[in-house]
């Protein structure tokens, strides 16, 4: 018989329940998290680089639909940008940063609620322990006490606490690494943005100021 059946959940008592809900909830939004910053990721450099290249040709308005139909804050960073190359440097940065910030809390939804989880789950596996080793000690107050009866509330004890921290210590992990992306892509985020302003303020108006200096001559 397996050592996971649910013969042996059961003994964990009331807990086991809560321990069981928590863990499909935290599998749940590491799920929805990993496929939504994997979606978001896109190579940063190559797609800054295509930008310059459609720029370089006079096509804003291509650059700015490769923009609207490529996922993620990079994207959404450096089409703030293009909206206002036209405008002076304290007015594009500004549009910039409220893009970058706006996309941010999309970044972070959901981390709270692993961290949450992680802390919290040891405490329901600690308040489980507890309810076993009381129903142990009511066993004990009994004129006679039978061994299926303490059984049951070690069990429970040791089952619940076990369980408690098989879940806490992947939220944990999961907290870390998805923490971590986060913060590559804001890192993504930061460079493209500053990449796309100085391309815009330099090259860009020394490009478009030729090619209105060679129309007029």
């Amino acid at each position: 018989m397996s050592a996971f059946d649910f013969g042996l959940f059961a003994k964990g008592g009331p807990m086991m329940a809560l321990i069981l809900v928590m863990g499909l909830a935290l599998l749940t939004i590491v799920i929805e998290r990993t496929l939504y910053l994997h979606r978001g990721n896109i190579r940063s450099t190559a797609f800054l680089d295509g930008i310059r290249n459609i720029l370089a040709k006079r096509r804003l308005v291509e650059a700015l639909t490769v923009c609207e139909e490529t996922p993620g804050p990079v994207a959404a960073v450096v089409k703030a940008a293009l909206l206002h190359a036209d405008d002076d440097a304290d007015t594009m940065r500004f549009y910039v940063q409220e893009a970058a910030i706006s996309e941010l809390p999309a970044l972070e939804r959901r981390l709270g609620a692993i961290a949450a989880i992680a802390q919290v789950a040891p405490l329901v596996g600690l308040l489980g322990t507890v309810v076993g080793m009381i129903s142990t000690f009511v066993a004990f107050q009994k004129d006679y006490p039978y061994p299926g009866a303490l059984a049951h509330g070690m069990w429970q004890a040791l089952l619940c606490f076990a369980a408690s921290l098989m879940l806490a210590i992947p939220a944990h992990l999961a907290h870390h690494f998805l923490s971590s992306r986060v913060r590559a892509v804001v890192r993504d985020v930061e460079w493209a943005g500053n990449e796309i302003m100085k391309y815009l303020l330099s090259d860009y108006r020394k490009t478009r100021e030729g090619d209105a200096g060679g129309g007029t001559a």
